[in-house]
């Protein structure tokens, strides 16, 4: 298996991690991280999607768990602006250089600004897109936070 830009820089780094090759495939009614909740049997508590916002119209990346959805008024609020929205889907890959459904904190074409949710901390470790569809990669959040610089705050429902 090819490793993607957000496994590089964990083997860069040095951190250890698990990667959880799924079946990407799933109705379109299931997103993308719920698919890889039920695919790999994971608690949706513990996988985290990564989606890519605006806030004042600067991109900005907000990890929450797959289990809830991201609150945009606390997500502006822990990245010191006032409105947030959800980016273009175009925006969000071109910045990212991963595809939607694949798109992973780490590795990024450009760092953009991150918060990951406060949740995150409260386990030994978290599940995150790899870089593409069909594989998760495990870690301790606390690599996630100092590895992506990320702030972290309650930012999901």
């Amino acid at each position: 298996m090819a490793a993607t830009p957000a496994v590089r820089v964990l083997e860069r780094a040095k951190v250890a991690h698990t990667l959880h090759p799924y079946d990407s495939e799933h109705p379109a009614e299931q997103g993308h991280g719920e698919a890889a909740v039920v695919a790999l049997g994971a608690d949706p508590r513990q996988v985290f999607k990564t989606l890519v916002t605006r806030v004042d119209g600067t991109l900005t990346v907000a990890v929450v768990p797959v289990s809830g959805t991201l609150d945009l008024k606390a997500l502006a609020a822990a990245a010191g602006g006032r409105k947030a929205a959800m980016a273009e889907p175009a925006d969000a890959e071109r910045s990212t250089g991963y595809v939607l459904g694949g798109i992973s904190p780490l590795g990024q074409r450009k760092a953009l600004p991150t918060v990951v949710d406060a949740s995150a901390l409260e386990f030994a470790t978290v599940l995150v897109s790899a870089g593409k569809r069909g594989l998760q990669l495990e870690l301790p959040p606390a690599e996630l936070v100092r590895l992506t610089r990320a702030r972290t705050a309650p930012i999901g429902r």
